[in-house]
């Protein structure tokens, strides 16, 4: 029998859904696509992060699909790590064990806080006498 956790991560307005199911093969893939191909190069690195902290011997017999859509791909690289994070953690919690998951947890923690607690940061929304959140437009006396 397969034991399925489904987990979101959220970074603005990027929301990335990963099902984890175990066990399985080791497979990660984002959109259907292997985690190795993932662009832009430079933030494959992040993404990589939780894995790379929690090691193979933890997540090589799960696999990983994560669904994201949403914001630029920076903040759905941002959602993609934290899905994947607070996937493990839940999943070691419910099916491997609590000792585990709470070594697991303090790993993540002590490394990047945003990998399991979402930042509650979003964007101001317009207001009327201006052409953004803050500014005003010129006023004029003559």
């Amino acid at each position: 029998m397969k034991n399925i956790i489904q987990v979101f991560g959220r970074k603005k307005t990027s929301v990335a859904v990963a099902v984890i199911k175990g066990p399985g093969h080791g497979l990660v893939r984002v959109n259907g696509i292997p985690l190795d191909l993932i662009q832009p190069e430079l933030l494959k690195i992040k993404v990589f992060e939780p894995l790379l902290l929690v090691g193979e011997e933890k997540f090589g017999d799960i696999d990983i699909r994560i669904r994201v859509r949403g914001g630029g791909k920076i903040s759905q690289i941002y959602a993609i790590r934290q899905a994947i994070a607070k996937g493990l953690v839940l999943y070691l919690e419910k099916h491997v064990g609590e000792i585990q998951k709470t070594e697991v947890k303090d790993i993540l923690l002590n490394y990047d806080r945003s990998l399991l607690v979402a930042d509650s940061r979003a964007i101001e929304p317009k207001k009327a006498g201006g052409r953004g959140a803050r500014s005003k437009y010129q006023k004029s006396y003559r």
